[in-house]
């Protein structure tokens, strides 16, 4: 009975159309923004901030990039992860020879060069869809790990090809600490967040679904495929490109590139798969699910008692990883986001069966 819609009487066309319409959905919302900001920074330790918070905040911004070319475009991408290394190293070289920059103006200009590249290996899609596509997308991967392995330039000429990034300062304020680098992260998140909510509420994102569900039918409609493809290409890109810059420095400190390998981008296609394709939701749910089960698998035998190599435990995790994307797929398509959709309902009907 707490989980109703009784008596909440829309006057408005802005008041219908709001992100939460509900009252008790903005009230848990707010509720869980307050904790994130006052109460998490005393209750979690540095292990939780470095381990499972920050990998967390830094993949939702790549996943809710992937879902907008994936589930609201239907065009897909295995190879996403190329996008964030542009990201990480067009940060780390405006860093490094442009130092006056303030460091979101960097982010920023990273997203813009790596969307430039989404755009340009997204002409493919004007021509061919699917499986095809995909495999095109895997071009981007190939490319940039070879382009940042053998070009030496973009590592300023180390020997070993990785570098290391400088110390992320904004208007005087050095992030340095665990606690600061989460704090900052979640504002970037939830301001990427109500960008891609309100992208896909307006007007390109509806042109995006209606090239997702079939392609033909929106260009008779006056969708122009060009347009609504390479813009989709293009804002996926960006994400993935600022969540690169954010990862190499935030979370990595230093890297090579190998750390945006194709591991990561199958990651983050699992991430929406599991989490839910076509919902700004599903990518948290998917980045949370990814980054705390093989943290999960190592400790579930030591809560048993039961011995586990570190190898066994990354096995099992791709194991895993692998049954529940077949789970999904048979059982629910649209992954936990549709389950937590579902409970949500159960509860505005409870305790009644109908």
């Amino acid at each position: 009975m707490f989980y109703r819609e009784n008596g909440q009487f829309k006057s408005t066309y802005a008041s219908d159309q709001q992100m939460l319409p509900i009252l008790q959905d903005r009230v848990v919302m707010f509720g869980l923004l307050a904790f994130a900001f006052v109460g998490m920074p005393f209750v979690a330790s540095d292990y939780v901030f470095l381990s499972l918070l920050i990998p967390f905040l830094i993949l939702t911004v790549a996943a809710i990039g992937l879902n907008l070319l994936v589930g609201y475009c239907g065009q897909i991408s295995i190879g996403h992860a190329s996008f964030m290394a542009v990201g990480a190293y067009a940060a780390y070289n405006l860093v490094l020879r442009v130092p006056q920059l303030n460091f979101l103006i960097v982010l920023v200009i990273a997203g813009l060069i790596a969307a430039t590249l989404g755009m340009i290996f997204g002409v493919p899609s004007l021509r061919i869809k699917g499986l095809y596509l995909a495999v095109a997308t895997l071009a981007a991967q190939f490319f940039t790990d070879w382009m940042f392995a053998r070009v030496k330039w973009f590592t300023n000429y180390s020997g070993s090809g990785s570098v290391s990034s400088a110390p992320v300062e904004l208007f005087g304020w050095r992030v340095d600490t665990p606690v600061e680098k989460y704090l900052f992260l979640l504002g970037v998140v939830i301001v990427f967040t109500l960008v891609a909510k309100n992208l896909v509420r307006g007007r390109i994102g509806r042109e995006w679904m209606a090239m997702r569900d079939m392609d033909v039918a929106a260009e008779v409609i006056g969708i122009r495929p060009v347009y609504a493809k390479l813009t989709a290409f293009g804002v996926s890109a960006f994400y993935c490109g600022v969540a690169g810059a954010l990862w190499g420095f935030l979370h990595l400190g230093s890297w090579e590139p190998l750390a945006f390998n194709l591991t990561l981008s199958l990651n983050l296609l699992f991430m929406i798969i599991i989490g839910g394709m076509g919902s700004i939701l599903g990518s948290y749910f998917g980045a949370a699910f990814i980054v705390a089960l093989p943290i999960i698998l190592d400790q579930v035998p030591l809560w048993l008692g039961v011995p586990m190599s570190t190898a066994m435990a990354s096995h099992l995790a791709l194991m895993i990883f692998g049954a529940l994307i077949v789970f999904f797929l048979i059982v629910e398509p649209n992954g936990l986001a549709r389950l937590w959709a579902i409970g949500k309902d159960k509860l505005r009907l409870w305790p009644f069966p109908h």
